[in-house]
């Protein structure tokens, strides 16, 4: 069984196609997902699914840098968090590739999130283009208050000295459909040198669609070629890596064994 660790279903649902995507999902044998939060809404989104679907869907809520553009309410984001299906923070984070303008309002609402991960000790998955020294700088002050895994850099770009940063800090690190396409060998080269207890993988769907389906619309199903790469990159047997990614979700995110697992 397999665990996508980052899938957003906003657009699943406005299509009404949420039924036949998790069963195409279950027949691929990607049995449980994190839906990713990053606005009011869609941690609303988030938190209902897990409630429809409790033994497959799981939630997260945070406010994205996009939300900067908004008037986030940090009071409502705080009663989201409190939901008992929330089991991490997220997605949050610093992406300067198309603003160089807004950094201190986007570090701000960053270590906002960050703030409600140590609250209420909850990893916290984060996003980062464009920005590896920021982005470094606070999850390193942040991974120095946490006493369980701080979290996830999610969709994993970066380099393998930002790679060794993080994991000296204890964060996860998870790789999505990037590893497929043709342009990403610098990427593929790190692969093996994370940690087996340190990986994830995720399809961040409905975005980045690996080889052989890429270009199309992205969905959890589709996790299972990315893991099909990485197994084929650490040279082990994929069912290798579907049990493991799976466990190191379960216990990032607190979540009890289910019996499937078994």
């Amino acid at each position: 069984m397999w665990f996508d660790s980052h899938t957003h279903f906003d657009r699943f649902v406005e299509q009404d196609r949420l039924d036949a995507l998790l069963e195409k999902a279950m027949d691929a044998k990607v049995s449980q997902m994190l839906a990713v939060g990053g606005s009011e809404a869609a941690n609303t989104l988030s938190c209902n699914l897990a409630n429809k679907f409790p033994d497959m869907i799981y939630a997260s809520a945070g406010y994205d840098r996009d939300m900067i553009n908004s008037e986030y309410n940090l009071v409502k984001l705080e009663q989201q968090v409190l939901d008992p299906k929330v089991c991490a923070i997220g997605e949050t984070g610093l992406d300067y590739f198309h603003n160089q303008n807004n950094k201190k309002e986007q570090k701000q609402l960053f270590g906002e999130n960050l703030e409600l991960a140590y609250r209420y000790k909850k990893p916290v998955i984060v996003h980062s283009r464009a920005a590896d020294g920021d982005t470094l700088a606070m999850l390193k002050e942040h991974s120095s208050r946490m006493s369980i895994c701080p979290g996830v850099l999610h969709c994993f770009t970066l380099d393998k000295s930002c790679a060794t940063q993080l994991l000296d800090m204890g964060y996860m690190i998870s790789f999505s459909g990037i590893v497929t396409f043709a342009n990403a060998n610098d990427l593929r080269n790190i692969v093996s040198y994370i940690p087996f207890d340190k990986l994830l993988i995720e399809t961040d769907a409905p975005y980045l669609a690996p080889v052989p389906n890429r270009g199309k619309e992205n969905e959890p199903a589709f996790l299972v070629d990315t893991g099909l790469k990485i197994a084929e990159l650490r040279g082990c047997l994929v069912e290798e890596v579907a049990e493991i990614t799976t466990e190191n979700a379960i216990h990032m995110f607190g979540l009890e064994k289910r019996s499937h697992y078994d």
